[in-house]
């Protein structure tokens, strides 16, 4: 999957702004950003719901605007929301599904049953799908979106909502898939899913790429390590701030860049705070995909 200057605006608000993207086949890409960053119009473009203004797109080998037909057979959406029928059962919505991708009707009968033991739902093949959890209502959703076996998968903040079991379950669903050859497009604000399941991560930014590659990649751009500092009074905080990725104004908290050596730790130490009076305590800590979020978006300023 490759997109080369997409451009979308909304009345007056330019929502992508010469978007490049690559996702190789058989890998799944997390896209990170903050609200309104571009991660939906991304994915509702290149799955043909609505189009760029500017910019091209090819998806499991076929372009965007000129085979949209073509798109649309080979990928699903499932989207932030499971779309699922609350008066149909679970074995219904499968079959359903099944008979509008082209299969015969013995095909979908085996799909279903294929997909419900997959899923975990098999006891509750019967029942209508208003009486399902919202963590099995999600699962439906998303095998319903796999019956036709796409080769291209988008996944728009699939784990909203879910409880906690509920969000590995769909993990490891999606761990399957790539095993399975599937390319996975994620887009997220839960940070450790990207960080468990994505090969690269991109993370956008009033439409444009902030930054992109490995978890680890991203992560050792803004530091190895961070030294997070509580800071002793309001000046000090706002002294120290411009020298930090990470900010917690309520608690008087920065987080400073470190290689984690305790060489390193005792020289920042002294040169932010000489006189030893600013800085209450600290604390050093491994970066995550938190820190890169942050740093690259300011979103916590």
């Amino acid at each position: 999957m490759h997109a080369t200057g997409l451009t979308k605006s909304y009345g007056g608000q330019r929502v992508l702004d010469a978007l490049h993207l690559a996702v190789p086949s058989g890998s799944v890409c997390a896209l990170l950003g903050p609200n309104g960053a571009g991660k939906t119009t991304t994915v509702r473009i290149l799955a043909t719901l609505t189009t760029a203004d500017s910019g091209t797109a090819r998806v499991a080998g076929h372009d965007i605007a000129a085979e949209r037909t073509r798109v649309r057979r080979a990928i699903a959406l499932t989207g932030q929301f499971a779309a699922v029928d609350d008066l149909q059962t679970g074995l219904e919505t499968l079959r359903m599904t099944g008979r509008l991708a082209g299969l015969t009707a013995a095909e979908a009968r085996a799909r279903a049953d294929e997909l419900l033991e997959r899923f975990g739902l098999t006891e509750a093949a019967g029942k209508l799908a208003r009486t399902y959890s919202g963590g099995m209502r999600r699962r439906l959703d998303l095998a319903a979106s796999l019956v036709g076996r796409p080769r291209v998968l988008f996944l728009d903040e699939p784990t909203t909502g879910l409880d906690p079991r509920s969000r590995q379950e769909l993990w490891q669903v999606v761990r399957e898939l790539r095993g399975d050859g599937a390319t996975v497009l994620l887009t997220t604000q839960y940070l450790e899913e990207a960080d468990q399941l994505a090969d690269r991560v991109t993370v956008l930014d009033s439409g444009r790429i902030a930054a992109e590659g490995t978890a680890a990649e991203l992560k050792s751009r803004v530091a190895g390590h961070r030294l997070d500092l509580v800071l002793t009074s309001r000046g000090a905080y706002e002294a120290l701030a411009g020298r930090a990725v990470h900010h917690v104004p309520d608690e008087l908290t920065l987080g400073v860049p470190t290689d984690g050596s305790a060489a390193h730790v005792r020289a920042l130490l002294d040169e932010l705070d000489p006189d030893r009076t600013a800085v209450d305590r600290f604390t050093l800590r491994t970066a995550t995909l938190d820190d890169v979020f942050l740093a690259l978006t300011g979103a916590d300023r």
